[in-house]
């Protein structure tokens, strides 16, 4: 009777155990490893070349990992240091696959040769607070498929802290977090002319990213790095008509185009709210100070006209890009402001960053005023905690951003930054500008 009591408690303890470990593989029921967190794989990683793992070109996006040279890298931060228990949820559709996961400067190697998902235990790391990666190599396959990985899972005390990954909207998630600044304009002042200068520093022109420099209530200015043969000078303004068609927008809510300069391109834009776009292929270069001036001023029928103008040192002159009149409503520049955003999520792992310089506006007053002060703020993809890569700030008489590529520094939303003065206003003679005709 002893007996059969001490098998039933067996077996009732060894239920437990197996309910208790949902995310353990079967084959290791009875190991240290403990995994308690789901990662969705597809959300939070990226394919890069082995040979190139640090290359600033867009990762590759296949749908099955069919290529030995690619390696695939997850991206997930904690807030504890300690041991990390991994495994991964994975299966072959056929044959067997070697596979090297590293985390820091340890790997540990595995074989998957399941052809129905299933939690495979890889091991026990030491990591620190922080992004951690964990990037899976192929070193061998037997099957035309490296391995179907949809969740990458995590325990262990490195995990007892707070986890930051993305788990819901993740094209916006994979595109990383936008940041802003905006900056204090002096009260009781009609701005009619905005100009600020960008500086992108070498290696820091990654493809899908666009500087916005002159941001307005209605609209931004800025340039971009569309591909890797293809840069933009790209100026847009919004219709007052709620709407992600342009098709949709009604006459007298259009944005009606005044006059463009040489080699740009017009048009409408939607998916981003709707509205008049203008763009301009322009290679420019890092390292280098480009120059936006933006006017913004009422017109008839309760409208408001809005111009910009870029300068090139290469070029050593002022350039219209375009002149757009928008409807329902009549004022000057209000609310300025610049971001930083990337709008390729394959480079979302990233990082980019470039400095804003000299902010000035010039007043229905005849005078010019700097802007020495912003506020920094960032997207909802940073506010909700599915990236934290994102950072600003001031250093000297220049403001700077940065977003992208899963680094540490992160800056809270909200702070205000007073940069050094230059206190020597911009020379510019408005009356040579190029006057906007179509």
């Amino acid at each position: 009777m002893k007996i059969r009591m001490f098998n039933f408690l067996l077996l009732v303890v060894g239920v437990h155990l197996v309910s208790c470990n949902a995310y353990r593989s079967t084959e290791s029921i009875n190991s240290v490893i403990n995994l308690t967190t789901e990662i969705p794989a597809k959300a939070n990683s990226w394919m890069v070349n082995r040979f190139d793992k640090d290359a600033k070109t867009p990762s590759v996006e296949a749908k099955r990992w069919t290529d030995k040279n690619q390696v695939m890298r997850t991206y997930f931060k904690t807030d504890t240091s300690g041991k990390l228990h991994l495994g991964l949820h994975a299966n072959v559709a056929e044959g067997l696959s070697k596979l090297k996961v590293t985390v820091g400067s340890v790997s540990k190697t595995i074989e998957v040769s399941n052809t129905d998902a299933k939690t495979i235990d890889v091991g026990v790391f030491e990591t620190t607070e922080g992004y951690n990666i964990v990037e899976i190599e192929a070193i061998e396959k037997s099957g035309a498929v490296v391995a179907d990985i949809d969740k990458i899972l995590i325990g262990g005390p490195a995990t007892e802290g707070k986890l930051y990954f993305i788990k819901d909207d993740v094209y916006f998630g994979r595109r990383g977090p936008s940041v802003h600044l905006s900056y204090d304009v002096p009260k009781n002042k009609e701005v009619v002319w905005f100009y600020n200068e960008i500086n992108v520093p070498e290696g820091e022109d990654v493809i899908g990213s666009y500087y916005m420099a002159n941001g307005f209530a209605d609209g931004y200015f800025g340039i971009q790095v569309n591909s890797e043969t293809e840069r933009r000078i790209l100026f847009s303004v919004w219709s007052p008509f709620d709407t992600q068609d342009p098709k949709d927008i009604p006459d007298d809510h259009k944005i009606i185009l005044l006059g463009k300069g040489h080699g740009v391109t017009t048009g409408e834009f939607g998916n981003e709210g709707s509205g008049g776009q203008s763009y301009k292929v322009y290679s420019w270069k890092p390292n280098t100070s480009y120059k936006f001036l933006l006017k913004g001023v009422p017109a008839e029928n309760n409208s408001t006209d809005y111009t910009a103008y870029f300068f090139a040192p290469e070029e050593g002159k002022w350039n219209l890009i375009a002149s757009f009149r928008r409807p329902q409503g009549s004022r000057y520049l209000k609310r300025l402001y610049s971001f930083l955003e990337n709008f390729v999520p394959a480079t979302g792992h990233i990082s980019r960053q470039a400095h804003y310089n000299n902010q000035w506006v010039y007043t229905t007053n005849q005078e010019w005023v700097e802007l020495t002060t912003a506020k920094f703020t960032a997207d909802a993809t940073a506010r909700k905690e599915s990236r934290m890569d994102y950072a600003g700030g001031v250093e000297g008489n220049q403001f700077f951003m940065r977003n992208c590529g899963f680094f540490d520094e992160t800056t809270t939303i909200g702070t205000e930054y007073t940069r050094t003065a230059n206190g020597i206003a911009p020379d510019i003679d408005f009356s040579q500008l190029e006057v906007p005709k179509k």
